[in-house]
């Protein structure tokens, strides 16, 4: 199986991960970089971590390596979900990753979340060219959403020509960060729509 990059800091800082079948996108150092010193200096690690579209779960495990509580991964491919398990032994993180077999948007849509956590800070990393990316961010910010905490931090990975808006629900865009063809869009909840 071929490898997906590495975990670049934290707890498993330099286990390389494993790819799923199939050749997702991996996330590259440079932008897992930037994405998470993000994170960090926003304090969005502290909690819950949402890895949606997971893929082979490297930005989850990034999370847990630097100190998250907990990550949930949701990834419709039951062989990505097999490579997320496996990442996660590889890794020692397996106590504290939660993998979902699911379509995002259905579970998104579902009470599966009302029991539990709210995440803190979430990564949404669709397949480019698939129009599913501005559905999921709706969903997330619904105003009556479990799904963030009131200071949640929600990263939607996607093409730099693509916009996913600059608001979705109660989710407003603060910044972005343009990485060749690659574009980090940062949401946050809007205090008026909750």
């Amino acid at each position: 199986m071929p490898e997906h990059g590495r975990v670049i800091a934290g707890l498993a800082r330099g286990t390389r991960l494993q790819a799923p079948p199939g050749g997702a996108r991996p996330l590259t150092d440079r932008v897992k970089e930037a994405l998470f010193a993000a994170l960090e200096a926003a304090g969005a690690l502290d909690g819950q971590f949402l890895d949606l579209f997971a893929g082979s779960g490297a930005a989850g495990i990034e999370a847990l390596s630097r100190g998250a509580s907990g990550a949930t991964f949701v990834e419709r491919d039951g062989q990505a979900c097999a490579v997320i398990g496996e990442n996660l032994r590889r890794t020692h993180l397996e106590r504290d990753g939660h993998v979902v077999r699911a379509d995002v948007v259905s579970y998104l849509q579902s009470a599966a979340r009302a029991d539990r956590e709210p995440f803190s800070a979430g990564l949404l990393d669709p397949p480019y060219g698939e129009a599913v990316l501005e559905r999921a961010l709706g969903l997330l910010g619904e105003p009556a959403s479990p799904w963030l905490t009131p200071d949640a931090i929600v990263v939607a990975k996607h093409f730099w020509r693509d916009d996913p808006g600059e608001r979705a629900g109660t989710l407003v865009r603060v910044r972005q960060k343009r990485f060749g063809e690659t574009m980090l869009s940062f949401y946050t909840p809007s205090q008026e729509g909750r």
